[in-house]
């Protein structure tokens, strides 16, 4: 990379289930380092409800934030390119991780993928009949409601929306 330019960098952002993981795999796939909360705290401390206690979720969840923090202030300083693989869902928090980039020297592109409720829960049904870490935590109709009521959608923040559409 040239002194000149800036590290790209993808920030994937919408409600669990709208495709975060599937486009973040396919930048990985072009050179992109994928960083993802759900591997993290899969790689780290397992299944939510079978290898640690619900009630360490929080804790376990902002300690692999922080890791992955500053994995990628480094790796936007060694000029790679990365996607983040999170829900971004406060704005606080999204303008945290642009803070980060910009520091290391890098650029960022906000993705907000924005998909119906209806589409979003039948995703994820099928996605928690699967053992991996993007199904690590169980995500009922109850709590994707909750999600919805308290997800903070970007708005003039230099996002980039994608309607997402069934498969």
């Amino acid at each position: 990379m040239t002194p000149t330019a800036r590290t790209p960098v993808v920030l994937m952002c919408g409600i669990a289930g709208s495709g975060k993981s599937t486009c973040a795999r396919r930048l990985e796939s072009r050179g992109y380092v994928r960083l993802s909360i759900d591997e993290e705290v899969w790689q780290r401390f397992g299944r939510y409800g079978l290898d640690y206690e619900p009630d360490a979720y929080e804790e376990l969840s902002e300690a692999a934030r922080r890791t992955l923090d500053q994995r990628l202030s480094s790796l936007v300083a060694e000029g790679r390119p990365v996607v983040v693989d999170s829900s971004l869902w406060q704005r606080a928090r999204r303008d945290e991780v642009k803070r980060i980039v910009e520091t290391a020297g890098g650029t960022w592109r906000l993705i907000y993928l924005q998909a119906d409720e209806e589409l979003l829960r039948e995703r994820l049904r099928r996605r928690a009949e699967r053992f991996d870490a993007d199904a690590a935590f169980p995500i009922t109709d109850e709590l994707l409601a909750r999600f919805l009521a308290v997800f903070e959608v970007p708005s003039d923040e230099g996002e980039e929306v994608v309607v997402v559409r069934d498969d």
